[in-house]
C-alpha cells in the first residue's frame, strides 16, 4: 500500500492506494497564505492519520519545478512561503518510508496512462486546465520530465496579448468577470451569452491543442480539470480551430479526450514510485 498525495494552493489530498485503487481519501484546504512550517504541519498530520504498518511508500505531486533525485520542490505554485522546501528528506527522515515527489501535472499524465483514458497509447500528453495549465508527456508510455520536471509548460507558452495560461483556463473567464462554473451552469440552462463565452473558450484551446501537436505530434490528449466538466459546450469551436494543422496525417488520428477519472493525479502520484 501506498500513500498519495495532490499538493496544491486550494486543497491538500490524501489518500491510501491500493491495487489502483484510492481508499479513505481525505481533502483539506491548504494553509497556502501562512509560513511555510504551517502547510508542513498539514502534511505531516495527514500522512501521521493514513500511516499503518502496510503503507510502504509516499508519492506526491506538487505544482512547482522539482529536483528529481534529492525531492526538493521550488517555487510552488500559489503557496508563496515554499521556494525551496527539501521535501523528500523531510518526509522520509520524519516516516521512514520511500518518498517519490514530482509535478503534479506530470502525476496527472502518468495516472491517465497507466490507469486512464491514456492508457491505449503509447505517445499523449495530459492537459490540466484549472487555476492555470499544466501538461505531462508521456513518450513510450513514459514519463517525460525534462529538467527538474519542467516539461510541457505549455500555458507560459506566448499567445495573443500574454499566454496560453490566461486565455486556456480559469484566468479567460475573469475577462467576463465570472468563473468556469457560473459560466457552466448557466450554459446548461441555454443562456446565449454563457454559450458563446465557452465557444470563445473552445477557440483558444483549439490553438493550443495545435501548439502541443507542432512540440510533440501524441496519439492523444487527456484533459483533466474541472472546467473539462463543459467539454460539451467548447468542443466544436476547438475541434474546429484544429482543422488548419498543416500535418493532416497526424491530426487524422489524434484523440483530444476529456478525462473519466476523479482520483487520476493521486493514482498518478502513487504509481511515481514504481516508475
Amino acid at each position: 500500500m501506498k500513500l498519495a498525495i495532490d499538493l496544491g494552493g486550494t486543497n491538500i489530498r490524501i489518500a491510501q492506494v491500493e491495487n489502483a485503487r484510492c481508499l479513505n481519501k481525505m481533502s483539506i484546504a491548504c494553509l497556502a497564505q501562512q509560513d511555510a512550517s504551517a502547510v508542513l504541519s498539514q502534511l505531516f498530520q495527514l500522512i501521521e492519520g493514513m500511516m499503518n504498518e502496510q503503507v510502504n511508500g509516499i508519492g506526491i505531486g506538487v505544482p512547482s519545478i522539482v529536483d528529481p533525485e534529492k525531492g526538493i520542490v521550488y517555487n510552488v505554485a500559489n503557496i508563496s512561503s515554499w521556494k525551496e522546501i527539501h521535501l523528500k528528506a523531510i518526509l522520509e527522515k520524519k516516516f521512514g518510508v520511500p518518498v517519490a515527489i514530482n509535478n503534479d501535472s506530470n502525476c496527472f499524465a502518468l495516472g491517465e496512462s497507466l490507469f486512464g483514458e491514456g492508457k491505449p497509447y503509447a505517445n499523449m500528453v495530459g492537459v490540466t486546465i484549472g487555476t492555470g495549465i499544466g501538461a505531462g508527456v508521456i513518450v513510450n508510455r513514459r514519463l517525460y520530465c525534462g529538467q527538474y520536471m519542467g516539461a510541457g509548460e505549455i500555458g507560459s507558452f506566448p499567445y495573443q496579448d500574454t499566454d496560453f495560461e490566461h486565455y486556456c483556463s480559469s484566468f479567460f473567464f475573469k475577462r467576463y468577470d465570472t468563473t468556469g462554473a457560473a459560466a457552466a451552469e448557466k450554459a446548461e440552462k441555454g443562456n446565449q451569452a454563457a454559450l458563446k463565452i465557452w465557444k470563445e473558450f473552445g477557440l483558444h484551446l483549439g490553438n493550443l491543442v495545435k501548439v502541443i501537436l507542432f512540440a510533440y505530434a501524441p496519439q492523444a490528449i487527456v484533459l483533466g480539470g474541472g472546467i473539462v466538466s463543459a467539454f460539451p459546450f467548447f468542443r466544436e469551436t476547438m475541434e474546429g480551430e484544429m482543422k488548419d494543422f498543416p500535418y493532416k496525417v497526424i491530426l487524422d488520428e489524434l484523440k483530444v479526450i476529456p478525462s473519466q477519472k476523479e482520483d487520476i493525479s493521486l493514482l498518478g502520484a502513487s504509481a511515481l514510485l514504481d516508475n
